[in-house]
């Protein structure tokens, strides 16, 4: 799915290789603050950080695509509302709480619109909000408020890559992506590690680009894009009420080709979706499932998740363990249930490389069982120990490399398939999501 495949030794490697791709293109400057407040639903200090991605003008030529959950947070009803706006220039982002049906949400994300309106000189309807974090809280509206002035005081940076940081909850890693179109580009941050199976995960993403291209255009391709990027990963099957995906153009500099654009959209959505399940929440395994030789793309695209989404599979990956009949039961399971009219005879399955089973037979022996844990083995992130107070945690702030779990299913019965990027389960998953607001 990625365009790239990138290997690094350190943190700092890393953070300098994240830092060269973060360039703001022409028309755009962002800024960001961080403050202290007291949550009204559990009074102990938290903080919160607030971050404005600024065009130079208000554009006319913007896209978005918002959660399919049927309680979305208050910040995706008014973006849906500004779609039909006639132009955008700014986007404001808060951490920490994510404003899902909580009081009076949609009144508190107009205000925060207002007030960011009101310090960057334009109208509060051409202001879209995002927020990520605890769901059912409030956010904390003065506050925020309060902290408008500092964070367009520092409005003006020509790099994403604080923004990239401060959009992230429990993320290890800032998530910047980039690709040039003649003499323009394509930049987008995102955020997402856990709550992620987007259907359009708590994920954010922010697509920018200097390239002139149209309202009807943008739109369009940023569909086209999401379609095999963003709708085809899941870290643990779970839709957020938040998530976002917003592109704007500046209009500064010509666009040569659209079909380009659309590719470099599509590639930059490719690998920001790689990058979000490699950094989600206690991932040690990507799992890159294809499905191919099915009679619809979209039973590939529901296999490969339900594959990805077993939890018996995601154990076995986690524990580097190739229990490959689990995957044969994922197959037969969502099959069966979904499409029992669809024939098994002639599937093929590989792992790593290897067939593991063919025309309804398991192809296992000692040598190929070797192969397959070393497989397993080779796309670990991290190690994972029982640490002294049995509190699980990740033990990398970057990703070492770029390797998956490579599992290909041959259904035999169509010409259609579908890529769909999943993870396993691991103790430090559970951990984090048992003591996320403690």
């Amino acid at each position: 799915m990625a365009s790239t495949t990138l290997t690094f030794a350190s943190r700092d490697e890393h953070r300098k290789w994240l830092a060269s791709q973060a360039v703001l293109p022409a028309g755009f400057r962002v800024g960001t603050t961080r403050f202290e407040f007291v949550p009204v639903e559990v009074p102990k200090p938290a903080a919160m950080n607030l971050t404005l991605i600024a065009l130079d003008k208000p554009t006319p030529d913007f896209a978005a695509v918002f959660t399919r959950n049927a309680f979305p947070g208050a910040p995706v009803i008014v973006g849906r509302g500004r779609l039909n706006e006639p132009a955008v220039g700014a986007v404001v982002i808060n951490n920490k709480i994510s404003n899902v049906c909580a009081p009076d949400g949609v009144a508190a994300a107009e205000r925060v619109c207002a007030g960011v309106a009101n310090a960057l000189e334009m109208k509060p309807s051409q202001v879209v909000p995002s927020s990520t974090g605890v769901i059912g809280w409030r956010i904390p509206v003065e506050a925020m408020l309060a902290a408008i002035p500092a964070a367009a005081a520092s409005v003006g940076q020509r790099s994403l890559f604080d923004a990239a940081q401060a959009i992230m909850t429990t993320d290890l890693y800032p998530k910047v992506r980039r690709a040039s179109v003649g003499k323009g580009s394509i930049v987008g941050i995102a955020k997402g590690a856990g709550m992620i199976e987007p259907n359009m995960a708590t994920m954010l993403v922010y697509l920018m680009t200097d390239l002139a291209v149209p309202r009807a255009s943008l739109r369009r391709m940023l569909t086209e894009a999401v379609s095999p990027s963003f709708n085809c990963i899941s870290i643990d099957t779970d839709t957020s009420t938040s998530d976002t995906v917003v592109l704007l153009s500046s209009g500064a500099v010509p666009c040569p080709d659209e079909e380009a654009f659309a590719q470099a959209l599509r590639a930059v959505c490719a690998d920001l979706a790689e990058d979000v399940v490699r950094n989600g929440e206690g991932v040690r395994h990507v799992v890159r499932a294809t499905v191919k030789g099915a009679p619809t793309e979209s039973l590939a695209r529901a296999l490969g998740k339900a594959i990805v989404n077993a939890p018996l599979v995601k154990c076995a990956f986690a524990g580097n363990d190739p229990n490959v009949g689990r995957i044969v039961m994922a197959i037969g399971k969502h099959v069966g249930i979904h499409a029992p009219e669809v024939s098994l005879a002639n599937a093929r399955i590989t792992l790593g490389g290897v067939t593991i089973f063919e025309r309804g037979a398991f192809r296992l022996d000692p040598a190929a069982e070797k192969q397959l844990t070393a497989h397993l083995q080779s796309a670990e992130l991290y190690a994972s120990a029982i640490p002294a107070d049995g509190v699980f945690k990740p033990t990398v702030s970057f990703p070492p490399h770029e390797r998956c779990v490579e599992l290909e299913v041959d259904l035999a019965a169509g010409s259609a398939q579908a890529t769909v990027l999943g993870a396993d389960l691991t103790h430090e998953y559970v951990s984090e999501n048992a003591d996320y607001r403690s």
